[in-house]
């Protein structure tokens, strides 16, 4: 499935929250992710390579934990991202198979998301993730192939603006990159 998304730092979530609130939004109850991000070998940023993540998700500890398996490739000069996903029954044999096609692990990412249904095809989600100094918000719509990324990826930068957003300047990276960078950063 091809995706747009805008992704932007939330400085002030008590805000966001109200200007929500105020326009009768309301976010489903929070989801705990955990993400094993699996990388070609000698990955680099810009080269349209897949990514590969194993997520462990939870609703709420009494009940079970669901595992994904999610292919994604961000193709760079278009704002395109290519997601597939599916679900998996053997999370051990799965990895073990990710290995064998030559991924490695290229960083764990641990977040509480909450989302909101806009509509078929595009959602908000608000996520705060262990290891970011602040919580981000992203929207992110489905294409068909009659849509123009340049007319979505305007349309998702609007939206923005009702909860007084993207001013900032909006992310590019994945949480893993932005997780790597910090820890870089912090150990200056």
């Amino acid at each position: 499935m091809k995706r747009v998304t805008v992704k932007v730092a939330v400085k002030n979530p008590e805000e966001l929250e109200q200007r929500m609130r105020d326009i009768n939004l309301e976010f489903e109850p929070v989801r705990y992710q955990h993400d094993r991000v699996y990388i070609p070998r000698g990955y680099v940023r810009g080269r349209n390579l897949p990514r590969m993540t194993m997520r462990t998700e939870m609703m709420s500890a009494d009940k079970p934990a669901l595992y994904k398996l999610i292919l994604k490739r961000h193709i760079e000069d278009s704002g395109i991202e290519i997601t597939d996903r599916t679900v998996v029954r053997d999370y051990a044999e799965m990895v073990n198979m990710i290995h064998q096609l030559g991924f490695v692990l290229g960083a764990e990412v641990s977040r509480r998301r909450k989302r909101i249904k806009l509509s078929e095809t595009s959602r908000i989600y608000y996520d705060t993730v262990d290891g970011l100094p602040t919580p981000y918000l992203k929207i992110e719509t489905a294409l068909d192939d009659k849509d123009k990324v340049s007319d979505v990826m305007a349309d998702l930068k609007r939206t923005l603006t009702l909860f007084h957003l993207g001013k900032e300047e909006l992310s590019q990276e994945s949480y893993f990159e932005m997780i790597q960078k910090n820890a870089i950063m912090n150990n200056k």
